[in-house]
């Protein structure tokens, strides 16, 4: 779901569900811990509630990530170096 909201400025409901091979129910079950975890924003429009992604936690996440990510290159580089010096 966060895939789709990415690709697209806002969505309803009816169009996020029709993405996906699961319940109404459970579409909306799946909005609503993305919405608790602040990764999705809503807003009504009409009769309409629009869905859409807010990326902000994601970059969070992102950033701590990338520590690990030079931690395991460099072990993984030490890894190759050791490998490829082995008779």
């Amino acid at each position: 779901m966060l895939s789709l909201l990415a690709h697209h400025d806002e969505l309803p409901l009816r169009q996020i569900e029709r993405r996906f091979s699961m319940t109404r129910p459970a579409v909306i079950k799946h909005l609503r811990v993305l919405k608790s975890c602040r990764l999705v924003r809503t807003r009504r429009s009409g009769r309409q509630v629009l869905h859409r992604l807010n990326a902000r936690p994601l970059r969070a996440i992102r950033n701590w990530l990338a520590e690990y990510e030079i931690f395991w290159d460099t072990h993984l580089s030490r890894l190759k170096q050791q490998v490829e010096s082995a008779p």
